[in-house]
């Protein structure tokens, strides 16, 4: 390829693995937020109706499961949001 034409991303392998990576983190944080938003719910029911060991169970495993989820993708997305940033700095 000649150096002064632009690669796109599904010519260019980082790039592409960028886009998939970007699409797999946007999963995993809205997944992650879901599991967020049912221990925030079962926690509320709970309160109103009487805490239980089920309910406690749910919750601790909502909160393990989307802290599980959302801390590498989080972590992740900024990643590829940043080296996007750089390549456009760059020109490339």
């Amino acid at each position: 390829m000649p150096a002064n034409q632009k690669s796109t991303p599904s010519h260019d392998p980082v790039r592409a693995r960028r886009q998939q990576i970007a699409k797999w983190t946007l999963m995993a944080n809205r997944i992650g937020y879901l599991f967020f938003a049912i221990a925030i719910v079962s926690f509320v029911l709970a309160f109103a109706f009487g805490f239980n060991s089920t309910m406690s169970s749910i919750i601790i495993a909502a909160l393990v499961v989307g802290s599980i989820l959302l801390a590498p993708a989080i972590v992740l997305g900024y990643a590829v949001k940043a080296a996007e940033r750089d390549d456009r700095e760059r020109g490339l």
